[in-house]
């Protein structure tokens, strides 16, 4: 049987395990009709935005939704 602590766990002040939480940077903002380029997919149009979730990219030949945080999509 295990048991349940009520109180929150103590961090000793010379652990290594200290490491302050970093917040990420914010989500970059697309609207209809944004340029974009994509490491993979090259340039496109963006077409459909999904507000903090994804965004659908047509870059002719294919249609693509990329999935936030857009590591590989930028901006023009």
């Amino acid at each position: 049987m295990t048991s349940h602590r009520s109180a929150p766990r103590r961090r000793l002040p010379g652990s290594p395990f200290n490491v302050p939480e970093v917040a990420l940077p914010p989500l970059e903002s697309f609207v209809l009709q944004d340029k974009v380029s994509h490491d993979t997919y090259g340039l496109g149009s963006v077409i459909g935005v999904e507000e903090g979730v994804a965004v659908l990219v047509d870059f002719g030949a294919v249609t693509r939704r990329i999935v936030a945080p857009y590591p590989k999509l930028f901006k023009l």
